[in-house]
Formats: C-alpha cells, structure tokens, sequence
C-alpha cells in the first residue's frame, strides 16, 4: 500500500478575481516522481507554490503526512524548492552556496563538509567546492541548485520547470540526471513542466491541468494510450481527434465506415470523439484497408516518415517506418484496440473540467 505524503484538500485560489485554482483535490505518494503538466496559465506552477508555502490558498487545506501545514511558512516545511531561475548567491562559492542551509540549521563544520562532499558527488560536480556560481554553465548552476535543496534532507523536492533556460541536449542530460538521483535519494519529487516529452520521460505520475482543474492523472503510459477527452489527446503528443458515432458496443462508424474496436458501454447511435495516435495508423494499398484516400504531404522525420492523408473529408496525420510518396492512393486501417473512444464535452465549462464517463 503507498503512502500518501501530500494531500491538497479542496484547494481555491483567486489572483485578481481571476479563478487559478477551482476546488482541486489531489494526493502525492510517498517516493514518487509526480509531474504537473500543462499550458502556461494552467495552475500547475501555483499548485506547487502552495505545497511549497509561498502561496496561501484562499480556500482548502494542505496535509503533509496527515499533519495539516496550510498556514506554515516555507523553511518550517520538510521539503525544498528548485526554481528555474536557480537562485544562487553571486557573492558566495559553490561550498557556501550548498552548506547555506545547514548552517542556518547550526550543523556541525564537519557534519556539513561531509553533506557538500555527497551532494557534489550526486550531481557530478565534485572538485568545484571553491569555485563561484558566475564561472559556472546553466547546466552547472542548475546541478549546484539541485545539491543545495538535496543536502537539507527534505521528504519532498519540488522542482518548477528547473530545465526551461537550458538547451535541448543539457536538458536531456539533466532529465537522466534527476531520474538516477531520485532512484538514489529514494525521496518525493513533483516536478513542474509545460513539456509533454520531459513529463512521458522522467515521471512516474503525471497529473494534466488545464484552466484550474486536473483534466487527467495516471502513468504516462496510461495518459498517452488512453487520454480521457480531447484536451489531453490534443496536449500529450499528436492526435487525429475526430467526430464519430458509437454504433453500438465495439463498433463505431469514423467518416463514414464502420471500424471495429474494443470500447462497451456508450450507448447507441451515440454522438463521441474518437482519438487516434499518428503511429496507430496503418497504410495500404488502395481497396485493402477501411477507408481510402491519397497521400497529401510527406516528411522524413528520420526514425519514420510523417504524412498526410486525406481521406474521408479528413486530413489524417500518419507515422510510419513505410513511405507512401505524395499522390499515392491508400487505404487506411487501424487495429480495434487502437481506438480510443472519448465522450463529447456537452457546454464549454464541461471541457474546462474534462468531464468524462
């Protein structure tokens, strides 16, 4: 049975009568690595700051280990906080920079040297004890930032989007850096990011936000094979998200022709959304699949090739190891258990929400 550490309890906030954060209930597990993910305005950053202590929620209730801390300052909380802008004091070397925090704490000269050894170790930068936060990369810094929160023993890190300044392959380096460091410090991290690709990598839960409220949480494997509705289809990777009618159980008619798949209990003749992963879809010759149609647009992307189809009044996005040149004729298929069948949001405040069954 997993512990839960952190539980947001009908948590509200409001910036300028503007609704941030609308009722949201959610629980973090202990020795997790949680994601936030969505668009910029989402909530995801103010979800944090609120487990961090630096915002007050205006209704609601934060427990950490059953204990209520809604109204506890930061430092008095059993975690730290990585922020993208990594903070550290210009003025003060690499070693004063981490041991900062231990000797507000009064730990011992030894006690402390020991912890900046580790920590330095962690982030593989040991030998830089005496060099100062300007002599140092984006990379470096953000690695020295992470060794200063880790040395303090918190339950929980929260990082909020600590990769955003850094170019791709540093990004990637440090994403394979905070996996192994969470495999080895066994403790709590939730971690904030506008980045579907960062969020499927590194995480074990990923919770998707949008306008206030969580659209959809689960492993990544989960959120990306069977998104909920068409916002986190949409948000998560590529999509065709297309109109459809739920025939009856295991048959849904997509454009026209009727597909098998693997989805029960939507009724009759309904009105749904289907959604279709690009990877999904399976090229053939003319005649040979459910639904013809002719090659409109072709990239090679270098693991696959990325082509349009139009077929049946749509244009369908295709990944596939198999060229079909631009002008071909083709037939679409796609497997029943590739289909992942979504309700249709009934009034905007429903999508807000991601209402589903």
């Amino acid at each position: 049975m997993k512990t839960s550490m952190i539980n947001l309890q009908g948590i509200t906030k409001t910036y300028d009568g503007q609704m941030i954060l609308d009722d949201l209930n959610l629980d973090i597990y202990e020795n997790s690595f949680v994601t936030l993910l969505g668009p910029s305005g989402c909530g995801k950053t103010t979800t944090l700051r609120i487990i961090g202590g630096f915002e007050k929620p205006d209704k609601g209730t934060v427990l950490f280990q059953g204990k209520d801390i809604t109204a506890l300052p930061p430092y008095k909380r059993e975690l730290n906080t990585v922020f993208q802008k990594y903070a550290l004091f210009p003025h003060m070397t690499i070693e004063e920079n981490i041991a900062f925090g231990l000797k507000i704490k009064n730990k011992s000269k030894q006690y402390i040297r020991d912890k900046i050894t580790y920590a330095l170790k962690l982030v593989n930068m040991a030998g830089y004890e005496k060099r100062m936060p300007d002599s140092l990369s984006g990379g470096q810094q953000q690695r020295i930032a992470i060794a200063r929160a880790i040395v303090n023993e918190p339950k929980v890190l929260l990082l909020d989007e600590p990769l955003g300044a850094l170019d791709l392959k540093l990004r990637q380096d440090m994403q394979y850096e905070l996996i192994r460091m969470k495999k080895e410090l066994g403790i709590t991290f939730v971690y904030v990011t506008h980045d579907q690709e960062e969020a499927l990598t590194m995480s074990d839960h990923i919770i998707v936000m949008n306008q206030g409220y969580i659209q959809q949480q689960g492993s990544p494997e989960k959120i990306y094979n069977e998104p909920e509705n068409a916002f986190v289809a949409d948000f998560i990777g590529e999509s065709n998200i297309i109109s459809a009618t739920f025939i009856k159980d295991e048959v849904v008619e997509i454009l026209g022709k009727r597909f098998a798949c693997v989805d029960k209990g939507f009724g009759v003749n309904r009105p749904i959304d289907v959604v279709i992963r690009p990877e999904d879809v399976d090229l053939l010759p003319e005649g040979q699949g459910t639904l013809d149609g002719v090659v409109s647009h072709l990239i090679f992307k270098g693991v696959h090739y990325e082509m349009e189809v139009q077929a049946g009044g749509f244009e369908w996005l295709v990944h596939s190891t198999d060229m079909f040149p631009v002008g071909a004729k083709v037939s679409i298929h796609v497997d029943p258990f590739d289909i992942q069948i979504m309700n249709k949001p009934e009034s905007e405040d429903e999508e807000a929400m991601g209402v589903h069954e």
